[in-house]
């Protein structure tokens, strides 16, 4: 009996530390902060695969997936999880979410050790830097020296690429990451120590091209141990995206050019537009231009629009007050539903976003139709960009285009002053928040 008891004691204490460890490994599994799904169990590998896209983009589209298949073996083998962290030992494919990812705030916490660098990849794309940033992790000459947190594949110089501060704790000690990502634009808020503000990350894949719309999360393994937790992501739906991406008009710079009320300060054709809502919407099956009374040269203007299904309107610049916006003025880039199946054989140069018949814009960065889409144009010379909703789908130099679609002359376009405004094609598009600044 005295021998049972004994067992019993034994079993009872066996439980009791099993326990404990067990309820230790729960209480270090954070709930998510209020709007944020959790990425991680803290029990598993669920949600998550194994990648490597620098391995993946050497191999033929039509053996991607094969190949993706063949690294999760690997994958199984260098990453697991202990006590509720997903712990990684230096070596293997990427931690890759299964799910992709457009304009988000995303959170994590991480623990690293010496001679060891990662990374975070956003959008399938390198990286917001991590580094051993002492003197004896050997790398300062590639500026480990200036901290974590910078967008390490950056052109060099540019902004973000370093990051402002230094903000790594010592080893042992867990770091945290807050990256809001909107479009190409990326900030990066690190140990609480803003380190990157708003700046374009680049395609490290094509740099000609912004970054993708979406794309997956890589947590990067690469010379040493490295524990991720408490890792949480928030998708930005499209109004407050839009509202972070453009800030404070005034604190800017910028002044308003519609009332919102009613076309005071604007001309042409307004029988044909109304004020609805605090925006001008152009009236169904009537189009035509309507401009600023005010005329300008260099600027940068802040516009929101919403499509309807298959909508076409565009942004008059340099209108002379009369004519056709695409040709007698400077241009008129395409505001164009340019998902919509019957624009599928459109000119590449007449897709949203386009130089009309001179330039074409990159594709796929629009918010779905009947969302309010921000863009900021800068009109600079012979130059134009186009920001649509944090990605810059445009930029070129007109004075450089000696080919035009349809071979249609463009008088206008090296006019370098006149008219902002809007060119209906019959479509109920929709303006709202317009403001300019001049430069």
């Amino acid at each position: 009996m005295a021998r049972q008891i004994t067992q019993f004691t034994r079993l009872l204490r066996y439980a009791s530390i099993t326990l404990g460890l067990c309820l230790l490994s729960v209480a270090t599994v954070a709930a998510p902060p209020e709007g944020f799904t959790a990425l991680f169990n803290g029990k598993n590998l669920e949600g998550w695969y194994g990648h490597n896209p620098h391995d993946l983009v050497k191999v033929p589209a039509g053996l991607r997936y094969p190949a993706i298949a063949s690294y999760q073996k690997l994958f199984q083998e260098h990453w697991r999880v202990e006590h509720a962290e997903l712990v990684n030992d230096g070596h293997g494919p990427y931690c890759t979410t299964n799910n992709n990812y457009g304009d988000m705030e995303f959170r994590l916490e991480y623990k690293t050790v010496a001679l060891a660098d990662s990374g975070i990849y956003l959008r399938g794309t390198p990286q917001v830097q991590i580094w051993d940033t002492t003197k004896e992790g050997g790398k300062w000459d590639r500026n480990a020296d200036k901290g974590s947190g910078g967008l390490f594949n950056n052109t060099k110089g540019t902004p973000g690429q370093l990051p402002a501060v230094h903000g790594d704790k010592p080893f042992g000690e867990w770091n945290s990451f807050k990256i809001t990502q909107l479009g190409s634009r990326t900030t990066v808020i690190y140990n609480d120590k803003r380190v990157v503000d708003n700046a374009i990350m680049e395609n490290y894949w094509d740099r000609t091209k912004p970054l993708p719309a979406r794309g997956p999360i890589h947590l990067q393994t690469h010379g040493g141990e490295i524990r991720w937790r408490n890792i949480f992501v928030r998708e930005i739906p499209a109004e407050e995206a839009n509202a972070l991406l453009r800030g404070d008009d005034a604190a800017a710079g910028f002044t308003s050019i519609f009332n919102g009320k009613d076309f005071s300060g604007w001309a042409g054709e307004l029988e044909n537009y109304s004020v609805i809502d605090g925006a001008i919407v152009c009236k169904e099956g009537s189009g035509g231009n309507i401009f600023t009374e005010a005329v300008y040269s260099d600027y940068i203007v802040r516009v929101e629009f919403k499509l309807p299904p298959g909508g076409n309107n565009g942004l008059a610049i340099h209108y002379p007050g009369e004519g056709r916006a695409s040709t007698d003025g400077l241009t008129e880039l395409q505001v164009l539903d340019d998902t919509a199946d019957k624009y599928k054989n459109l000119d590449a140069r007449q897709f949203h976003g386009s130089i009309y018949g001179m330039v074409p814009a990159h594709r796929g960065y629009l918010r779905p139709v009947g969302e309010w889409n921000y863009q900021e144009v800068t009109v600079k010379g012979s130059t134009i960009k186009v920001e649509l909703n944090g990605s810059v789908i445009m930029d070129a130099d007109i004075a450089k285009v000696t080919e035009f679609m349809d071979d249609k002359e463009h008088p206008g376009k090296d006019r370098r002053s006149g008219h902002f405004g809007f060119a209906g094609h019959k479509d109920p598009v929709m303006f709202r928040s317009i403001a300019i600044k001049k430069l």
